[in-house]
């Protein structure tokens, strides 16, 4: 399966698949504007990992809380559902793809990227995610790469709540 696409190939009907900042990238490139050398890991790597990994199951026992739970309740839960993701392995079919992706930028495999979060639900009527989820900038290498990757998908778990839009 592939998990990794150029950002040139990113469409306007990949936001499930890429998520929105990937996509405006995207649209960005195919429009004939300036943008870096980059390249989006789709949500099918998340889900992959997740279940290579035996995370579903324990993740769920861990984000079923009481709706009369205090706010410490969430933060420790965050906190051991982001152990989770860092105590597991990145499966070698997407570190593979990952790594075969970050030699394509350059530099003989030691290029400075940025590891973003592109997610599948930002800026909704409801309710903002944008910048919710860690950045972590000049990252350098392939395990660096791959590290940054699984403790960006761990931030997904914090327990900051999500900014409510201007409509919302």
């Amino acid at each position: 399966m592939a998990y990794v696409k150029s950002l040139g190939d990113v469409g306007a009907g990949d936001i499930a698949m890429a998520g929105g900042k990937a996509v405006g990238l995207g649209g960005l490139l195919q429009a004939g504007l300036p943008v870096p050398p980059g390249f989006v890991l789709d949500t099918a790597a998340y889900s992959h990992f997740v279940e290579a990994n035996h995370l579903e199951a324990r993740i769920q026992e861990l984000a079923t809380l009481s709706p009369t739970a205090a706010p410490q309740d969430y933060a420790d839960a965050s906190e051991r559902i982001q152990t989770l993701f860092t105590a597991g392995t990145m499966p070698a079919d997407i570190a593979a793809e990952l790594g075969a992706a970050y030699e394509r930028l350059g530099d003989g495999g030691d290029a400075a990227v940025a590891v973003r979060s592109s997610a599948t639900a930002e800026d909704l009527a409801e309710a903002s995610f944008a910048g919710q989820q860690e950045t972590y900038l000049n990252v350098r290498g392939a395990e660096a790469l791959s590290a940054a990757v699984i403790d960006c998908w761990d931030s997904l778990w914090t327990a900051r709540p999500p900014r409510r839009s201007a409509a919302g």
